[in-house]
């Protein structure tokens, strides 16, 4: 199967993918397992389980709920989130709120300074020690490079890596994934220990190029319901 930790959807400001949508792009990409990551929003996670629960689905498709959150100093991704986290804290605060609700801290796009919210240098040098899994594939990076570098920090401190789509829209779900045994994650020990069992891999795109294919989708999706 695959895993994309690093997905979007309509709960976000500047993503309108249906969380109805979502299940049968899943099933159609072997992507059984995303985290639902948006802006500083919590809800989607959990409104998209109870779509898959109530097709039937749960057994085949797991959703881990999350959040990207607007630190002080950039945005850091909390997983496995009961309560919606509030922006603008620091990255330590935002760091212990995510623990506190036995989630898992993961550092994401932090490694590419063109990423206008990417965390700063500084403040992931501060809780460095608290980074639970690193995106190490990113498909709306300005440069593969950066990815590069992410997996070597990953791999110095001996951290599970993930593959994050950063999808905005339908079809970039999947872009980004970690190809890993099936299986059913419900907690943070079963996503760690499958991540460690996988291989990450992914397809880069050019956010100037990505950013102008999710205006066109936007538009005809917009043109097809009117």
């Amino acid at each position: 199967m695959r895993l994309d930790l690093h997905c979007h959807t309509e709960v976000s400001h500047d993503c309108r993918t249906a969380l109805r949508d979502i299940p049968g792009w899943m099933l159609r990409t072997n992507t059984r397992v995303i985290a639902v990551t948006d802006h500083d929003e919590q809800r989607g996670g959990p409104a998209l389980q109870a779509i898959i629960r109530d097709m039937g689905l749960d057994d085949r498709l797991s959703v881990v709920p999350g959040e990207e959150v607007t630190t002080a100093e950039g945005e850091l991704i909390g997983l496995f989130l009961h309560e919606r986290i509030p922006p603008s804290l620091t990255p330590e605060d935002t760091v212990r709120e995510i623990k506190a609700q036995g989630g898992l801290v993961m550092l994401q796009h932090g490694f590419d300074p063109l990423k206008r919210y990417r965390l700063r240098p500084e403040a992931t040098a501060r809780i460095a020690d608290q980074v639970d899994i690193v995106e190490t594939f990113n498909s709306r990076l300005s440069r593969h490079h950066w990815n590069r570098v992410a997996a070597d920090w990953a791999a110095a401190r001996r951290l599970p890596a993930c593959a994050g789509s950063d999808a905005h829209t339908l079809r970039d779900i999947g872009e980004a994934w970690v190809e890993a045994p099936f299986s059913v994650i419900h907690t943070p020990e079963q996503l760690l220990a499958t991540l460690r069992q996988g291989q990450v891999a992914g397809h880069w795109t050019h956010p100037v190029y990505a950013y102008g294919r999710k205006q066109w989708r936007n538009f005809n999706g917009q043109f097809r319901r009117d």
